[in-house]
């Protein structure tokens, strides 16, 4: 029997919940074939191998099958056997037979059973499946075995579980709420961007407004470059493949990269990493220790292979931006330039209302001599602005140790966006160098940081972050005039072309409509004002406000309404 534990955590009772799942299955479609069921973040999954899809009707009968073993509240046992006996058991299960060979020599293979189902299994569970308050499938997936595209394909059944109704009830709530702020949801509904299928998958087309919108992004954080001394560079999207040898993309990082391009008989690559790139800039001429730090910038766009299964929105793609700086400075200096470098994570995250993060050291899996510096480097920056961290372990690039900084959205959501990485690998691969004061050549420091991460994933999370309500400062339409009726529509356009005089984004509705379906329609598009003009409006060179977010209306002279705005976009809310 698994030895008891004092305290079951969520995963051990999210794994447990998989195995009830796998028992109902069997018991209500025999044909299929149990393989592999982990728990996950938020839940657990189940793959099966069968011929018929399953349908919501089944997922419902699973669902009720499943209450009926966690009523029955059936002890977890678990024995350890031998390979023979784990090949016998699953000889008309080639998955879980694949999983029983492949277990090392020296390995305990252990068989779990609740009731009158028993699973191939590592352990890791409840004590009995009445620990178990509360299970909810949510959906079906397809998933090849194993992952690879090349075995067979499964289903994947999705489901949650939480000791309590309660938990369970509030997390489907909070799974509404993820709905309504989907950046795929939301980036068609407010036409920001698409991706085109018959372009290819994981290729992003960023339409006028989402154009607009990752414009002042990016300009926020070209005006920190230029205030911290950043040179701006731009680097080709094709390069030959002996640059990405020389670095060690092509050996470590070859699965993440497209195939090469044969060109009079020279291979290319399309670019996965700008750092190269930003090498060569540095290489091209001799540097003494007075020329250091220098710090090079680059709005690059990178190509990366996603396999289509993986690819999601904006945020896993197979092309993107990112806004990628390669610093080059000297050991004494490197302190230094890491924690400007925070300090400029620091003040993009809060522009845009993110107040809360966590912030990993992530080590490298095979250290060498000069990563204690670079992790010191990295944890002096953390301590000097008394900023709590955790350690990541083997998390580092195959260059160095980094920072990784994940943050938290308005509905507690993590996404891990700004990575900063100390390297002293690359600039002794390509044999870099600066004269240093005692006249001898140098070997100078990397600093790799792109602080968004990509601009796609970025945007991406500010589209569900905001919920598409973006603050009136990047708003892609910050004010649309609505006149009442057509009398209006000329002092309509004479009050947009007063404040986009003043530098604002204007609409002004020339549709025929009411005004209630004209209100209507722009608080979908999400705007942060809606100025109503009618015919008292007209009269007296004014404006009714309609602010979004707030219920009360008023009527304010047109030029109060610019001076408002104008402080609104300068204080970026």
């Amino acid at each position: 029997m698994e030895p008891k534990a004092t305290v079951m955590t969520l995963d051990e009772l999210r794994h447990t919940a998989a195995h009830v799942l796998a028992y109902a299955v069997q018991d209500l479609f025999p044909d299929a074939k149990p393989t592999i069921g982990p728990a996950i973040e938020n839940g657990f999954y189940y793959d099966f191998a069968r011929d018929e899809p399953f349908t919501p009707e089944d997922l419902a009968r699973l669902e009720t099958r499943m209450h009926e073993i966690v009523n029955e509240n059936y002890e977890m046992t678990g024995r350890r056997v031998d390979r023979s006996e784990a090949l016998e058991r699953y000889r008309d299960n080639p998955f879980k037979a694949e999983l029983a060979r492949d277990i090392p020599e020296g390995e305990p293979i252990t068989l779990y059973t609740i009731g009158a189902f028993t699973d191939l299994c590592r352990g890791g569970h409840a004590e009995s499946t009445g620990a178990i308050g509360a299970v909810k499938l949510m959906s079906v997936a397809g998933a090849y075995w194993r992952g690879d595209e090349h075995k067979p394909m499964l289903q994947r059944i999705y489901g949650t579980a939480f000791p309590t109704q309660a938990e369970l009830d509030a997390y489907l709530v909070f799974l509404e709420e993820a709905a309504k702020r989907d950046h795929r949801k939301l980036g068609l509904e407010l036409d920001l961007y698409s991706i085109e299928e018959e372009a290819g998958g994981g290729l992003v087309f960023w339409h006028p407004k989402g154009t607009l919108v990752r414009g002042l992004v990016e300009t926020f954080i070209r005006e920190g470059l230029a205030e911290r001394g950043y040179q701006p560079v731009i680097t080709p999207h094709v390069v030959s493949e002996k640059l990405y040898a020389t670095s060690g993309h092509l050996e470590n990082f070859a699965d993440g990269m497209f195939g090469p391009l044969e060109v009079e008989g020279q291979r290319f690559r399309l670019k996965p990493m700008n750092c190269p790139g930003h090498i060569l800039i540095y290489k091209s001429q001799g540097h003494s220790y007075r020329d250091l730090p220098l710090r090079y910038s680059e709005f690059g766009t990178v190509y990366r292979f996603e396999r289509s299964g993986t690819l999601h929105g904006l945020t896993r793609v197979r092309g993107f931006t990112q806004d990628d700086a390669h610093l080059f400075c000297t050991p004494e200096q490197l302190q230094g330039e890491f924690e400007q470098t925070l300090d400029e994570a620091l003040r993009l995250m809060h522009a845009f209302d993110f107040d809360d993060f966590e912030y990993f050291l992530s080590t490298r899996e095979h250290r060498g001599p000069t990563d204690e510096i670079a992790e010191a480097a990295i944890r002096n920056a953390l301590e000097s602005h008394n900023l709590p961290y955790a350690i990541d372990e083997g998390g580092g690039a195959f260059y160095g140790p980094k920072l990784d900084i994940n943050l938290h959205d308005a509905i507690g959501r993590k996404w891990q966006l700004g990575t900063v990485q100390v390297d002293f690998i690359l600039p002794e691969r390509f044999d870099l160098k600066y004269r240093a004061a005692d006249g001898a050549d140098h070997r100078p420091v990397m600093i790799h940081r792109a602080l968004a991460g990509s601009m796609e994933r970025f945007f991406g999370v500010l589209i569900e972050h905001f919920g598409g309500n973006f603050p009136a400062w990047i708003a892609p339409v910050q004010a649309v005039i609505a006149p009442i009726s057509e009398h209006q529509l000329d002092y309509a356009f004479d009050v947009a072309a007063r404040l986009r005089e003043a530098g604002f984004r204007i609409a002004v509705d020339e549709s025929n409509e009411k005004l209630g379906y004209k209100i209507r329609h722009w608080k979908t598009q999400k705007v942060p004002y809606i100025l109503v003009v009618g015919k008292s409006e007209m009269a007296d060179g004014t404006v009714n406000v309609n602010e979004r977010g707030n219920d009360a209306k008023r009527t304010v002279p047109v030029s109060d309404f610019t001076e408002e705005l104008r402080a609104i976009v300068a204080a970026r809310r």
